[in-house]
Formats: C-alpha cells, sequence, structure tokens
C-alpha cells in the first residue's frame, strides 16, 4: 500500500480528512448499531432467542376517527376480524358525525366486540384528539391499551396477537411500526422511504436501551402507565403529542418493547400532494423541542455526523482534486461508495421485510434532502409554543 508521510498534508487538510473519518465511522456506526435491530430481532426470533409472554392478555383497541366515516367503513373491519381470543374495539367519534354514528350502529350487528364513545359537540379543547383518547382509555374494559388511526389497516389478522405477544412481565410500552402503502411518483417514494428510515430509527433506539418516541398509528401501552404519567395532562396546551411525547415521557429501557413482525405493521394511505406531506412533517417535527434532554442528544449524532459528512467530503473532493493528490481522492470517493452501499443494504434488506419497494439512487436524492426540510421546520415552521397553532387533521 502506498503511503503518503504526514508532512504531504497541511493543518487543513489533517482536520479536513479527521472530520471526514469521524464523520464516515459514527456513519457507520448508526446503521449497524440501530437501523439493523428490525432485522437482528427476526434473526434472533428465528433462532428461539426472543422471550415472550406465555399469555395473552385481554386488550381494549382504541381508535380515533375525525369525519372518518369511509376510512372507517374501510379499514375497521379488519381490525374487528383479528385472531385474537379477547378484545375490544372502542371507536371515538370526535366532531359527532352523524354519518359515523350511522356506520357504526350497523357494524355493531356483526361485531358483537365493538364499542363507541364520542367526543361532546361544541368541545374547545386545544388537542381534541388526545381528550378523544382519553375518553377512549376511560372507557376501556381492559389494562392493555392498543391504538391506531381510523385511516390504518392491519397487515394481518393477527396484528394484535403479534403486538400483545410482547406483554410479559415488567412491559409497559410496545411500539410497532406504521407504514404508507407503496404508490406511484417520487413523492411516495419519498414518504415511505421517510417513515420507514424514521421506524428503523425510533425502534433501533428502543432495542438499544433509548427509547424516545412511538407512533400512534401502531402502539400500544398499559393503562397503569398512563394512570402514572398523568396521561396526557403535561402536554395539553399542544395539539401534537399523543404518542410520541406520552412515549418520551413515560419509556424506558425496562419497561418498553419493539415488535418488528410482518404482521404486525399497520398501513396507511399517504398524502397525496408535497403541501399535505410538509404540513404533516412540520406536525410532527412541532413537538419535538418538548422531548427529554437525553432524547434530543442522542437524536443530533445522526444528522450532524451526515451534514459533516456531505459537507468535508465535498470538500476533501475539491481540495484533494485541485492539489491532484490522486490517491487521497480515490480514498475518500471510496468513503462514499462504501457508505451507500451500506444504506442500500441495511435500507433495502429492511424495507424487503414488509415486501415494501426497493430504493437505488434516490436515497442518495432523499439522504440530502429530507434532512434540510427538518432543519427548515426547526428554524422557520411552528415550533415550541408555536405548536399549539397547529391542528389535528
Amino acid at each position: 500500500m502506498i503511503q503518503l508521510p504526514a508532512s504531504a498534508f497541511s493543518v487543513f487538510e489533517l482536520i479536513l480528512l479527521a472530520l471526514l473519518s469521524y464523520a464516515w465511522i459514527y456513519q457507520l456506526y448508526f446503521y449497524m448499531r440501530y437501523l439493523t435491530a428490525v432485522r437482528r430481532c427476526l434473526k434472533a426470533e428465528h433462532k428461539g432467542r426472543l422471550r415472550f409472554a406465555e399469555t395473552k392478555p385481554p386488550v381494549s383497541v382504541i381508535v380515533c376517527a375525525r369525519d372518518a366515516t369511509d376510512l372507517l367503513k374501510q379499514n375497521l373491519p379488519s381490525v374487528l376480524s383479528q385472531n385474537y381470543p379477547e378484545y375490544e374495539v372502542i371507536v371515538v367519534n370526535d366532531g359527532n358525525n352523524e354519518l359515523t354514528d350511522i356506520l357504526l350502529r350497523e357494524l355493531k350487528h356483526s361485531y358483537p366486540q365493538l364499542r363507541s364513545t364520542f367526543v361532546p359537540h361544541g368541545t374547545t379543547n386545544i388537542s381534541t384528539k388526545k381528550l378523544a383518547l382519553t375518553l377512549g382509555i376511560k372507557a376501556a374494559r381492559y389494562d392493555w391499551l392498543l391504538f391506531t388511526d381510523a385511516d390504518c389497516a392491519p397487515g394481518s389478522d393477527n396484528w394484535i396477537a403479534s403486538m400483545m405477544r410482547n406483554a410479559t412481565q415488567g412491559t409497559e410500552i410496545i411500539l410497532g411500526y406504521g407504514a404508507y402503502q407503496n404508490q406511484k411518483g417520487m413523492l411516495n417514494r419519498l414518504i415511505t422511504f421517510d417513515t420507514l428510515f424514521i421506524a428503523l430509527q425510533y425502534l433501533g433506539f428502543a432495542h438499544a436501551g433509548k427509547p424516545y418516541m412511538g407512533v400512534g398509528r401502531n402502539l400500544a401501552y398499559h393503562k397503569s402507565v398512563f394512570q402514572r404519567n398523568n396521561g396526557f395532562t403535561p402536554n395539553l396546551n399542544l395539539p401534537s403529542g399523543d404518542d410520541d411525547l406520552f412515549v418520551n415521557r413515560a419509556a424506558t429501557k425496562f419497561n418498553t418493547r419493539i415488535e418488528v413482525s410482518p404482521g404486525s405493521v399497520t398501513w396507511s394511505e399517504p398524502k397525496q400532494s408535497l403541501h399535505a406531506w410538509l404540513y404533516q412533517k412540520e406536525r410532527h417535527l412541532s413537538v419535538s423541542s418538548y422531548y427529554t434532554t437525553r432524547s434530543k442528544f442522542a437524536l443530533l449524532g445522526e444528522p450532524f455526523s451526515r451534514g459533516l459528512f456531505y459537507s468535508s467530503w465535498l470538500t476533501a473532493c475539491v481540495v484533494f482534486g485541485i492539489s491532484r493528490s490522486w490517491i487521497v481522492l480515490a480514498a475518500v470517493v471510496l468513503l462514499f461508495l462504501l457508505r451507500f452501499m451500506l444504506q442500500m443494504t441495511v435500507i433495502n434488506k429492511s424495507s424487503a421485510v414488509y415486501s415494501s419497494r426497493r430504493f437505488t439512487f434516490d436515497i442518495l436524492i432523499f439522504d440530502i434532502y429530507l434532512p434540510l426540510v427538518s432543519a427548515a421546520h426547526l428554524l422557520f415552521g411552528r415550533m415550541g409554543k408555536k405548536a399549539r397553532y397547529m391542528p389535528w387533521q
């Protein structure tokens, strides 16, 4: 191997190479440590190394619906037809939609486990969804609560069974994956990539003993942990955060488990316009400033190292290209290719677990674009106290 003496580099070039190396190593660590957790869990299950609950506790499934009659008609039957011995489904009609009431009355004739309640008409709470969830929880007959949305459909009739097999002794919170359907177009590719990456991240962090969020499309917890943490009271001033802020506050490495099997996924229809998706993205990010300090520091590492990697890599290409240091330039290019190959492998193998799409060079586009979107929202969007002006849609 040809080696160049240290004297061949200026101080600037040495610092540049050190920054690039640090960012590259951290990126590899992040992907291997966190984003491979889904596949590692599935391998451990296949080898019989995962411990699951021996019993199947009764479950109350809670679905909040706001002007969602058509979505309930489409998705609720699959929730009501689960292969599970004892469960109830509570639909909370947020908005007192008469058509929703009619549909629920009709469905109750075929599904005796279906129950319903409603948010009183004219309620002026900042977050009617938090109120709707609280009403559903109070109406629940059972101690284990499983949440999903009206626009979600379980990936199989073993959805409840897959999630609740994690109700082992000491477990109070179970995190699942809420995916978006594959459709045509670049926007859909962007949404599905972003959703998969975020899911791999929060599931991976939780698997590593650092849970920081969950999604209301597929989340379970015990009623006692809700009561012990005063429900949604600490964040009633915000319209969002019923899922991620609650998990961020209540989850620990001792009381949280993840479920990653294909049958445990819920599927939703994604936004159809860039404007609608950007609003949804802003609403999700709007409460991130209320995460614990520990969570904030843990989450800053990856985007910081990603930005540092791209900026130092581009600078290194220019600097060593101008100086015609071809060996160093070739090594710099090799670092980029190795990282990209790792991204392709980890993302696509995880996507294949859920029979989802394959990503190619668009990974590079999304890898750069998505942090810029998040940064723009965090800098100029309705964050912090301004988040109260973002209604649930």
